[in-house]
């Protein structure tokens, strides 16, 4: 196998790669940028390359920001727009990073940042290949939850779609949503919308 034949067999494999991977793999990340200034693989941010092909996926945002955020969780109205359990099309990737860690800097794509500590970032995190990218994104117990924690800033009309959706399409029993509301601290605001439901 030649050396673009293994660069294109590893951004198939991994969906977004960097120089690194390609070094990885004995092969020079000039090789990697020749092939890119030759239109057969596209540079989708500073370092992370993809093939073109892979980029008309609606999610690939999703992916992209979990390769340069590894430590974040794709959250709120990203995430019950992955899990189809909104009528929101989200223009910023939703994420939350634990609160004291950095902030990340980069352009595209537009990211909102949410943060989170302890529990309340670690609780209900899922591991989805999203174009073949581990990506992790809040399970849908947990994504309501938030939606009511941070219903200032998105909207409480969207927590309450979130909430009848989510138990609509079984995505989460009564008792899950009770449990992602009790380790986000929501059982008081939750506890009427929950009682209408069951």
């Amino acid at each position: 196998m030649n050396r673009k034949q293994k660069i294109l067999e590893l951004a198939k494999k991994m969906g977004i790669i960097r120089p690194r991977d390609v070094e990885a793999e004995g092969i020079s990340r000039m090789y990697l940028h020749r092939m890119y200034q030759r239109g057969e693989i596209e540079r989708i941010g500073r370092g992370l390359y993809a093939l073109p092909e892979s980029m008309n996926s609606e999610s690939f945002s999703l992916a992209e920001v979990a390769k340069q955020i590894p430590d974040g969780v794709i959250c709120l109205i990203s995430a019950l727009h992955f899990n189809n359990l909104t009528t929101q099309v989200p223009h910023k990737v939703w994420v939350a990073i634990e609160n004291k860690k950095w902030e990340p800097e980069f352009r595209y794509p537009p990211i909102e940042l949410v943060r989170l500590t302890g529990s309340a970032f670690s609780f209900g995190v899922e591991i989805h290949y999203v174009n073949n990218v581990p990506t992790k994104i809040y399970s849908p117990a947990k994504t309501v939850a938030d939606c009511f924690k941070f219903r200032n800033k998105i909207g409480l009309d969207i927590a309450l779609e979130a909430l009848r959706e989510t138990k609509g399409n079984r995505k989460a029993t009564v008792d899950e949503l009770w449990e992602a509301a009790k380790v986000c601290k929501m059982t008081n605001v939750m506890r009427p919308y929950l009682e209408a439901i069951i």
